[in-house]
């Protein structure tokens, strides 16, 4: 039931990806709803995370294509490569998206307010110079790419910034090796920049399972982009035009362009959260339990602000349980975090699903491992030296495949599909009784022996 002592039912604020669900679905089970928005609808994902970042590596992937192509009798004098057409075409695609997300909303009935949010309390609002009262309050503002803490670290770009170069870099620097320090390599080297990844660990992609690392890390090597392991920047200072490097191994690395992709935070630094007595961990990522509850008993909170998978579709289903759960009467478990599959845009790309072989042990399962390594067909005539590594883990106790991880060609598209089999409890044995589709690289996973 409505309660007219506010002015909205419920109030969201951040139109990324979760909000924008929770506010439509709220306001089609006839809730008054407002949303603040101070930035671009969309949130991360639209306009400076996955979509933009794929459309990029598709541009990238294009290279290899080309060279591909010769071994299958195609012929060619040069190719080139324009930034300014991709940028402006790529703008033209996320902007098209943004107008959708804020039809998506008024055509919903959700009052929107072009501006940022901050509490008075925990039931008011400040939005610009209005000030808002709402029964229930959704926080969704996702989060920003930090950087890191020496001297010159303010001369690096972040993530957000790669969207808008001006140009092509010659030589690009990647501090970090999560999955946006690896996409940002492929893309850049497909596209014709020089990389050199620097990162304090041993192997790209900390948390992915350690055969799939190892091997994209060999891919990467192959393909000319320069690790540099166990390595920190200790200072960066301007020269010649671009940037020097002071390495901890003794080494000076000169480039135009440095990003750090060491990670992102929670973004609630405006939102004056004790006001309203909503509690951050010593992360500063926004407390919640089960049901999405903030330390104040009538605001919400979903997607990466609560420090959880950064995941879009994690977002997604957070913020529609909550307008199903309180606008909709509708009552259902909150969704299961198990066996969420992921992907990695790199060059191969990853598909993972499940527990990596470490976790599987830590956790106490009696585990066996299935491994193909292999070069895919198309490769056979392209001359490409590029193989793909499938895992799979199984729970001997129960024959359920626990784990599954892929890296090579279109593996993201492959891993979806077993993703759904995996939830579900497939065994071993239902996918040996599977008929492979032959040939392609996905029946290798119907007949591992």
């Amino acid at each position: 039931m409505s309660n007219k002592k506010y002015d909205y039912d419920y109030f969201v604020i951040g139109a990324g990806s979760g909000g924008v669900r929770s506010a439509r679905i709220a306001a089609g089970h006839g809730a008054r709803v407002g949303l603040a928005e101070g930035k671009f609808f969309g949130g991360t994902c639209v306009n400076i995370g996955c979509v933009p970042k794929k459309l990029m590596a598709y541009a990238a992937d294009y290279h290899a294509h080309f060279e591909d192509s010769r071994g299958f009798g195609w012929s060619y004098d040069k190719t080139s490569f324009d930034w300014p057409t991709l940028i402006k075409n790529k703008d033209a695609e996320i902007k098209r998206l943004n107008e959708i997300y804020q039809s998506l909303l008024n055509k919903a009935g959700v009052t929107i307010f072009n501006n940022y949010a901050s509490f008075i309390d925990n039931h008011t609002i400040e939005v610009g110079n209005q000030k808002i009262t709402a029964d229930k309050i959704l926080i969704a503002t996702g989060g920003h790419p930090v950087l890191p803490d020496f001297e010159g670290a303010d001369l690096m770009m972040v993530s957000d910034d790669m969207f808008y170069l001006d140009t092509l870099p010659k030589h690009i620097a990647i501090y970090g090796a999560g999955y946006i320090a690896v996409e940002f390599a492929h893309i850049m080297h497909g596209l014709g920049s020089k990389v050199t990844m620097v990162y304090r660990g041993d192997t790209p992609l900390r948390g992915f399972d350690k055969d799939i690392r190892d091997h994209l890390a060999r891919e990467m090597e192959k393909q000319g982009i320069t690790l540099k392991s166990e390595t920190v920047i200790q200072s960066i200072e301007k020269a010649d035009g671009g940037l020097k490097l002071d390495l901890s191994d003794g080494t000076k690395l000169e480039c135009d362009v440095a990003l750090s992709a060491i990670g992102r935070k929670a973004r609630v630094d405006n939102l004056n959260l004790p006001a309203a007595n909503v509690e951050i961990s010593n992360r500063g990522e926004i407390i919640v339990n089960e049901h999405y509850q903030t330390t104040a008993d009538n605001i919400f909170a979903v997607g990466d602000v609560t420090g959880g998978m950064e995941l879009t579709p994690i977002a997604i289903k957070e913020g529609h349980w909550i307008a199903d759960k309180f606008f909709g009467g509708i009552d259902r478990p909150t969704m299961s975090y198990n066996n969420i599959p992921t992907a990695v845009f790199s060059r191969p790309t990853i598909g993972t699903v499940g527990l990596s072989e470490a976790q599987a042990l830590e956790e106490g399962f009696d585990i066996k491992i299935y491994k193909s390594d292999f070069k895919p067909l198309v490769h056979t005539l392209s001359g490409r030296d590029e193989r793909t590594l499938m895992k799979m883990i199984v729970d001997q106790k129960t024959d359920q495949v626990i784990g599954l991880h892929i890296v090579g060609l279109d593996s993201p598209e492959i891993l979806q599909g077993f993703a759904v089999a995996i939830k579900s409890g497939a065994t071993k044995a239902m996918f040996d009784e599977t008929i492979g589709i032959h040939p392609t690289s996905a029946e290798e996973l119907v007949t591992m022996r």
